[in-house]
């Protein structure tokens, strides 16, 4: 990495934020017309989230996007996959693929639990439930989600199915879920849907797509390379439903065995 790159990505940074600086002075001094309260705070806070992109926006080019296509470059691979065997055929089958559904049942469950915008929404779910609400269920939750649908979403691209299909049964599901589900975790389901498509997952997830359709044969990367992050989003709300569900019947259940 040269510090011409650096330079670059800062100032595409600046120009990036430069929009929103315009915005909120705007809004302060013309419609608000007060001068803005701890100025000081707020220019040091945008100096931070001005370094905090652009270092971000490196470590995505330098590591994130290139190991997303690096780990589906080789666990295509047809040396890898007849691995311990004499003879390579052409003829793979989706089955053959195992180890890459595995994968992206990995890395979407391990980053959706780094995820920092589902700690925050997790904390504050907890804090508002009043405890009713675990931290770590939630995450857990919403985690096995993202897991099952990246590992859905690569069957897909290894398949070539259309991707409307998956997604409108899945909605279906979801709004079949919403009448039966506790009304207190529906938004919350909804919202975990939404976390999933944030810092750590996207770069990884998108990588992953994109290298899984330009190594399994014919796959169009701009058909099948994208659309990825739309499972992480859906079933992630199946889950978070799913776990409020089981919690409502065991509390009956045990509800009922007092009672008797």
């Amino acid at each position: 990495m040269q510090w011409s790159e650096v330079w670059q990505t800062l100032l595409d940074t600046v120009g990036d934020i430069l929009p929103i600086v315009v915005m909120i002075a705007a809004f302060q001094f013309v419609v608000i017309r007060r001068p803005m309260p701890n100025l000081r705070r707020v220019v040091i806070g945008f100096v931070y989230v001005l370094l905090g992109l652009s270092l971000f926006l490196l470590g995505l080019e330098q590591a994130l996007f290139p190991l997303g296509r690096l780990m589906a470059t080789q666990l295509t691979d047809p040396a890898f996959i007849y691995s311990g065997f004499e003879r390579i055929t052409d003829a793979i089958h989706w089955t053959d693929y195992y180890w890459v559904y595995i994968f992206a049942f990995a890395i979407g469950f391990s980053t959706t639990i780094a995820e920092p915008a589902l700690m925050a929404v997790a904390m504050k779910a907890a804090q508002v439930s009043g405890g009713a609400i675990h931290p770590w269920g939630l995450r857990i939750a919403v985690a096995l989600g993202v897991a099952v649908g990246i590992s859905l979403g690569s069957y897909r691209i290894v398949t070539g199915l259309p991707l409307h299909y998956f997604i409108i049964i899945g909605y279906i599901v979801v709004v079949i879920q919403t009448f039966y589900a506790p009304r207190l975790i529906i938004p919350l389901a909804y919202d975990s849907g939404g976390v999933t498509s944030s810092t750590v997952t996207v770069p990884i997830v998108a990588a992953l797509g994109l290298g899984l359709a330009e190594t399994v044969p014919g796959r169009n990367v701009l058909i099948d390379g994208f659309g990825l992050i739309a499972f992480a989003v859906l079933f992630p709300m199946m889950t978070v439903m799913a776990y409020a569900q089981i919690s409502e019947y065991r509390a009956h259940h045990q509800r009922s065995k007092l009672s008797e």
